[in-house]
């Protein structure tokens, strides 16, 4: 995992070298063993799903790297956070948005396909940037990946932030809080999705859609309430 502190959000752009495992190997690993399925709620975005046979063990005996694969999995704050995108486009048509922790980039298609000028997504995993790189391509959209923690930059050149599910640990928390708020100073509009994890900072948000949605872990027939707020 690396994380970085540069200061422009294009100077940003993944550059990595290959590793123990090169990029495009993992792209090929992701592409051959984790099927294309439409994302749960939202048929017209599809990407790689981790399913039991997909072999991700392997990818952690090969790569010191390989971390939690959250990137292969429906997040229920990325799902909202995608329907509410695609439901009220005006929200980010037209603006420079970045998908923060982006995961599996579901968050940054939609905001493409809502009609974003730009979309950035940004995450420290490298395995998550193959992942949206994939995935953008399957959606034909065009999005700019970053490898680094934005929670340590500046505020980025942005018009909106999106973040989906980064409220599921106290420390990650903070540290998310404490860069938006910086965004905010800024004037960056920050929409969050999430199922109202426990550090949410539910005191400082305004709600502005909620649906029901499949969360981490869960079936898909399985759903849960989730929110769409606004940072303020």
């Amino acid at each position: 995992m690396r994380k970085g502190r540069p200061t422009g959000i294009s100077a940003r752009r993944n550059s990595s070298s290959d590793g123990p495992v090169s990029q495009d190997w993992v792209r090929r690993f992701i592409a051959a063993n984790l099927p294309v399925l439409p994302v749960p709620g939202i048929p017209d975005i599809y990407v790689h799903k981790a399913n039991p046979q997909s072999g991700l063990r392997r990818l952690a005996e090969q790569d010191p790297r390989f971390g939690s694969p959250y990137w292969a999995h429906y997040w229920g704050g990325g799902l909202v956070l995608s329907r509410y995108l695609l439901d009220g486009p005006e929200s980010v048509a037209g603006h420079r948005v970045l998908d923060l922790g982006a995961g599996s980039g579901i968050v940054g298609i939609a905001a493409a396909k809502a009609g974003a000028a730009k979309v950035y997504a940004a995450d420290v995993d490298p395995y998550a940037i193959a992942a949206i790189e994939l995935n953008a391509a399957l959606n034909d959209v065009t999005i700019d990946t970053i490898l680094a923690d934005l929670t340590k930059s500046e505020p980025p050149d942005v018009d909106v932030i999106c973040v989906g599910d980064l409220f599921y640990e106290a420390a990650l928390a903070e540290s998310v809080i404490a860069f938006l708020d910086c965004c905010l100073a800024r004037e960056i509009t920050i929409l969050i999705g999430d199922p109202w994890r426990a550090h949410l900072p539910t005191s400082r948000l305004r709600l502005l859609a909620e649906y029901t949605v499949p969360d981490f872990g869960e079936v898909t027939a399985k759903t849960r309430p989730a929110g769409v707020f606004a940072l303020g």
